[in-house]
């Protein structure tokens, strides 16, 4: 039997959100946007008023104002937020416990069983949308099929508050018509390379020899192509699931450009504190230190390095974060955003092979010297005790666990 997986998606949610709390906004176009102060001054979300005037998701707000003068710009309040994307999957669980979040506001729903109680997928599909319309003020659109991508497809291929339906019978005529960038990881990049060699539809990449479509993209090109055939057989997330940590990172886009080594290692301090303190708190070491930098015109790389022994000390974290910078960066340009990111976990208590030719006899001592800090900071705050390098320059201190965007979770695990 074929499974029955829903996938409903929050219309415009930030904005729909902030519309509700701010009736007067109601007739005007209107953008929930990042701060301008720190950098972070980007389109998250617009209603529908403001996306007739051609504004777009990620734009640049001096982008949206040229395309709209009167757009009304609002701060995220994120707290709101979370309590109703926890409200709409209080709902989704009414018709089942296979509910797994794809960001902050869409879900996953497999009612597969619950079709037996319910009726039919699609009839469930317009009971949680008037249950999303009634009791928590905002709109739904919500996809219906086999798998998940295609539920997904199905979600965003009519908005607001509708429906669409996509099955084994219809999904030729409805998925292959599409441009091959509207399939789920199709990105800028990936369509160009698929438009060069014609590929221009879903039902292109559908129809493409499978074995031409790995030499040319890998292995990548194989889970594409199986997305495009309707083999996607991924299963929905129990709620009660809970993903092993696998890493454990933080990044930042910074309140001007880094131009030298000194604001690097600033940033990274910040950006070591925070994840040295979320390893703790979660008993964890991390062996390997990624790094992710982007320049100014929104190039990025990563790279990697192995630390010697695992560790969630905040120092070392920072240093060899440094270390990774000064070999793989050459400062062509200047630098808008660094992360920071500990991978290849282990428990804090797990035994370690040591080098004859390091001395760990501090590391007692600094560990201990990082708990105390963390417990001064969660009785005083965060800003209560401060590595001396951050006094250099207030504009790049943060604190990027408490000062953070919500960014959606991956399909893949």
């Amino acid at each position: 039997m074929d499974k029955v997986i829903l996938h409903c998606d929050l219309n415009n949610f930030y904005a729909s959100v902030e519309c509700l709390y701010n009736p007067q906004y109601r007739d005007y176009p209107l953008a929930v946007c990042g701060s301008q102060d720190l950098r972070h001054g980007i389109v998250l979300a617009k209603n529908y008023i403001a996306k007739s005037f051609g504004i777009k998701t990620g734009e640049a707000i001096w982008q949206a104002k040229q395309k709209c003068p009167n757009l009304v710009i609002v701060n995220p309040n994120y707290a709101l937020y979370l309590r109703f994307s926890k409200e709409a999957r209080e709902i989704y669980s009414r018709y089942s416990n296979l509910v797994e979040s794809f960001g902050i506001d869409e879900c996953w729903i497999d009612v597969s069983e619950s079709t037996k109680l319910f009726g039919e997928g699609e009839k469930i599909a317009n009971e949680i949308r008037e249950l999303i319309k009634t009791e928590l003020g905002v709109t739904a659109s919500v996809g219906v099929s086999f798998n998940k991508i295609f539920a997904k497809l199905g979600s965003d291929l009519k908005k607001p508050d509708h429906t669409t339906v996509i099955s084994q019978n219809n999904f030729k005529e409805m998925v292959w018509n599409l441009n091959v960038g509207e399939l789920l990881y199709v990105g800028r990049s990936t369509r160009r390379k698929l438009n060069q060699v014609g590929i221009m539809t879903i039902g292109d990449l559908a129809g493409t020899p499978l074995s031409f479509i790995k030499r040319y993209l890998g292995k990548w090109g194989e889970t594409l192509w199986n997305f495009a055939n309707g083999m996607d057989y991924s299963e929905v997330t129990a709620t009660e699931y809970h993903e092993t940590i696998k890493g454990i990172g933080n990044s930042m886009t910074t309140a001007r450009d880094l131009v030298n080594t000194e604001d690097v290692m600033l940033t990274f301090t910040v950006l070591a504190e925070s994840v040295g303190e979320r390893l703790r708190k979660h008993n964890l070491k991390g062996s390997t230190i990624q790094i992710s930098i982007r320049d100014n015109e929104l190039a990025s790389i990563e790279r990697q390095a192995k630390l010697p022994v695992p560790s969630y000390i905040s120092g070392e974290i920072s240093r060899k974060a440094m270390d990774i910078f000064n070999a793989n960066w050459g400062w062509h340009k200047p630098i808008r955003s660094l992360g920071i990111r500990s991978t290849d976990l282990v428990t804090a208590d797990t035994h370690t092979q040591l080098s004859f030719f390091e001395d760990y006899n501090k590391r007692p001592q600094l560990e201990t010297l990082e708990f105390s800090i963390d417990a001064i900071r969660k009785r005083f705050g965060h800003y209560s005790v401060q590595r001396a390098i951050l006094l250099k320059d207030s504009a790049l201190n943060a604190n990027p666990v408490e000062d953070n965007i919500i960014h959606p979770v991956s399909f893949f695990r």
